[in-house]
């Protein structure tokens, strides 16, 4: 096949050009290509699938049904591959819960779904971190709830195994007592807020850890500017460490949560107004790695209630290209160019391969997005709800 009049966009920029593709593998990229077979871009986008590497299925429910249905949504939002994240009920930190996950995984006919392992059992205690790598999971996850010593035995197997550890920065004594971020707007709500401290103190003590065993450390959904500071400045110092943020937290702040707005109650909590600013202005200058939609879909029953009791989490993923595209792209935030490093090439690099370019002789997942369609999102469990998006994910399978 060959695509006509696209523009085609990676991590080295845009061009437009005619692109051969047979079996997902490029063979010709050039001008005034033929074929028996021709699809007409007609201006849209010819890129890399985005990778999303913080995603939950439904009601953190870890099931066949669930795990497709999570495939299926993230492939409409141009979203090629998922990994699951580990803390699902049940959690993935034994070979049976492994197993019935890979089990689960074998219905999935959209978007390529991978599973992290869960570093901590429910007791803190270590899950069998070797045998769950060498059965299939792609990368180890763990919360900084884990004491230092299981802490420093975690790292010593990621730096055994040659793979990137997946961190959440959080205190568990901080963590508990909240369910938004403490500030002013928390006070005036009288709901029970959690200090940015919690995120900072781990993510320096986390820094140290990687820095001893020189090991790569990816920093799940940071939402505190200094977080983000002292990862910057570790990563010039010479620290594999690495930096994820959602989209939510660059565009919301906490003055969302106001009228008790559960839809915006998410773990970690949104920031203030100002630490947004902060966030925006850390993306443009490049110190932030990884981009994510950190879905996380719940039912009504545990969404529609008090902000208190509501669960964490938010739906994206669906709309996942039209949302980095508008807000980011179109808004003049950081190119298309910058998406797809953020969103591909270096979640792929987390994952211990190589994503994000479009050239001859390379496999590669392709979709076509169309920038000029506009739609309306009609869902009441995304923040976006009833705002006018750019974008449509048109194909892909090539």
């Amino acid at each position: 096949m060959v695509i006509l009049n696209a523009i085609v966009c990676d991590v080295n920029g845009e061009r437009k050009v005619d692109v051969r593709v047979e079996n997902a593998t490029v063979l010709e990229i050039g001008v005034g290509l033929t074929d028996e077979k021709i699809l007409d871009a007609k201006g849209s986008y010819l890129l890399p699938s985005l990778i999303d590497v913080n995603v939950r299925v439904h009601d953190s429910s870890l099931n066949a049904k669930n795990i497709q249905a999570i495939s299926d949504e993230a492939l409409r939002g141009g979203v090629g591959r998922v990994v699951l994240n580990a803390d699902s009920e049940p959690a993935i930190d034994n070979e049976v819960v492994l197993e019935f996950a890979q089990n689960g995984l074998i219905g999935a006919s959209g978007a390529k779904v991978d599973l992290m392992l869960n570093a901590l059992k429910e007791d803190t205690s270590l899950s069998n971190i070797a045998i769950l790598l060498k059965k299939g999971a792609i990368v180890p996850y763990m919360s900084t709830i884990a004491k230092n010593d299981i802490a420093i035995k975690i790292a010593q197997y990621a730096q055994m195994y040659k793979v990137a550890l997946f961190c959440k920065a959080e205190d568990n004594s901080l963590i508990n007592a909240g369910v938004m971020l403490d500030g002013d707007v928390n006070s005036k709500l009288g709901l029970a807020g959690i200090p940015d401290l919690s995120e900072v103190l781990h993510v320096s003590r986390m820094i140290e850890i990687a820095r001893h065993f020189k090991i790569k450390i990816l920093f799940k959904a940071i939402a505190s500017p200094r977080s983000v500071e002292l990862i910057a400045k570790a990563k010039l110092e010479g620290v594999q460490v690495e930096c994820e943020v959602s989209i939510h937290h660059l565009l919301n702040s906490d003055e969302v949560c106001e009228n008790f707005n559960t839809t915006a109650k998410l773990d970690p909590p949104l920031a203030s107004s100002s630490d947004v600013l902060l966030l925006q202005e850390a993306l443009k200058n490049g110190f932030i790695d990884v981009l994510t939609t950190l879905h996380q879909p719940s039912s009504p029953v545990n969404k529609e209630v008090a902000f208190y009791d509501a669960a964490y989490g938010c739906e994206a993923i669906a709309d996942a290209l039209p949302l980095y595209y508008t807000k980011l792209v179109k808004s003049g935030m950081i190119g298309m160019s910058d998406l797809i490093k953020l969103t591909v090439q270096n979640p792929a690099r987390a994952l211990g391969f190589e994503a994000g370019t479009i050239e001859v002789g390379k496999k590669v997942d392709l979709i076509l997005f169309d920038p000029k369609v506009k739609k309306v999102v009609q869902n009441e469990q995304s923040l976006y709800n009833a705002q006018e998006l750019s974008g449509e994910v048109r194909s892909f399978n090539f």
